[in-house]
């Protein structure tokens, strides 16, 4: 392939945004458990305290950064601005509207769907964006 030629994503962009979304969820709820038990064993508790916002912010920018390289091995275009909104606006949506049942079981399933939900919407936004540049 020739430096001209863009690289094609392998899969169907919307698949490729529904999987990264899926792993960025995931990752997120993996995060979370990893911090709470890292909290637990050290102060028997779960609440992390003065270094819960540290360590929430520290998450995020983890997926976002993963999110970005998945998007960019994928040959999806504008693959950081995508995951930045895209971990945004799942963060917005969970803050918003989830925060006090974040500790029941169906977190599991709920945070990874709507993170590839929130994936789809940020490329509408990426695509939206790059055509009001034009």
């Amino acid at each position: 392939m020739s430096e001209l030629e863009e690289a094609k994503p392998p899969l169907p962009p919307f698949l490729i945004l529904a999987l990264v979304g899926l792993l960025c969820g995931f990752a997120t709820i993996g995060l979370v458990w990893g911090s709470e038990q890292s909290c637990e064993r050290f102060r028997d508790t779960t609440n992390c305290g003065a270094l819960g916002l540290p360590l929430l912010l520290v998450i995020v920018a983890l997926t976002m950064v993963l999110g970005g390289i998945a998007l960019n091995r994928l040959a999806m275009p504008h693959p950081r601005l995508v995951a930045f909104l895209g971990v945004a606006f799942m963060l917005a949506v969970v803050l918003a509207f989830l925060t006090g049942d974040l500790s029941s079981p169906w977190t599991i399933a709920v945070v990874p769907v709507l993170t590839a939900i929130t994936f789809l919407l940020a490329n509408l936004v990426a695509r939206l964006l790059e055509r009001a540049d034009a």
